[in-house]
């Protein structure tokens, strides 16, 4: 009832796919830079992924929340205003503090969960069950599959093509490789 009363659903869409795709090229950025210098020790793309997932997620919850809260007070303040009336302690104040929360939770989990999506090789290869040059293999393939599912998103949401979507937000993970491979090779 709350997303509905302050029409949060869009929003919250928009800041999961928008910092999912952050986290995954963040972690994208990570990994081919790991990659180029031939880090070979799993620990140190596990820290250094980790150390990015927790600060775009602390980012993300206290940015939202902030955010959502000071718009959804001056939002709640123009309407007494025009009411001529104290909204305090109505459905519409209750909603307006959970949509910050909810805003919040949203904005700084997607982009922990999509980081961590790109780690989990690194995990497996931290425990000794995959090799590290695998790892760096999976890991591309999953970031690429999260780029493209971010997409087709997208795609379903505006109502089009899905596959049309999803190669435009791979095509930035190619991009962000290839010039992460030039770069390196410089």
């Amino acid at each position: 009832m709350y997303l509905r009363i302050t029409h949060m659903g869009p929003i919250a869409r928009r800041y999961f796919v928008k910092n999912g795709f952050d986290g995954s090229m963040t972690m994208l950025g990570i990994i081919v830079g790991s990659w180029v210098i031939s880090v070979d020790r799993p620990e140190i793309i596990v820290t250094a992924g980790l150390g990015a997932c927790l600060a775009m997620g602390i980012s993300g919850l206290f940015g939202a929340y902030m955010t959502e809260r000071a718009e959804r007070k001056r939002d709640l303040k123009d309407l007494e205003d025009a009411m001529i009336t104290n909204l305090e302690d109505t459905v519409l104040t209750d909603a307006s503090s959970f949509v910050s929360f909810y805003a919040a939770v949203v904005d700084g989990g997607s982009p922990i969960l999509t980081a961590v999506i790109s780690l989990v090789p690194f995990a497996l290869a931290l425990g000794r069950f995959i090799a590290i040059w695998d790892a760096y293999i999976l890991s591309f393939i999953l970031t690429l599959i999260t780029l493209f599912t971010l997409g087709m998103y997208l795609g379903r949401i505006a109502k089009e093509n899905v596959l049309i979507y999803g190669v435009q937000t791979l095509a930035a993970g190619i991009i962000t490789v290839a010039i992460a491979l030039v770069l390196g090779a410089i």
